[in-house]
């Protein structure tokens, strides 16, 4: 997956039909294979965005004086 601009939610879908294509037993080895790159593609992806909304958490919290909040990782 060439966009890294798409959207979490975006992203978990197109996870979603990978997943339902991969379950196939229609699907061939090879294309099978390229799904499996794509979802770990969109996988970093996803990880990548909840990371960042864990933080703007953390400091949106630590900014308006409320518990002390460090995410879990």
């Amino acid at each position: 997956m060439e966009n890294k601009n798409i959207s979490f939610e975006q992203a978990m879908s197109r996870l979603n039909e990978i997943i339902t294509q991969l379950e196939s037993e229609q699907t061939s080895l090879e294309k099978s294979v390229e799904l499996f790159q794509e979802g770990i593609e969109l996988s970093k992806i996803c990880n990548s965005k909840l990371s960042n909304i864990e933080d703007r958490v953390a400091k949106i919290m630590t900014a308006n004086g409320l518990e002390d909040y460090t995410p879990e990782g």
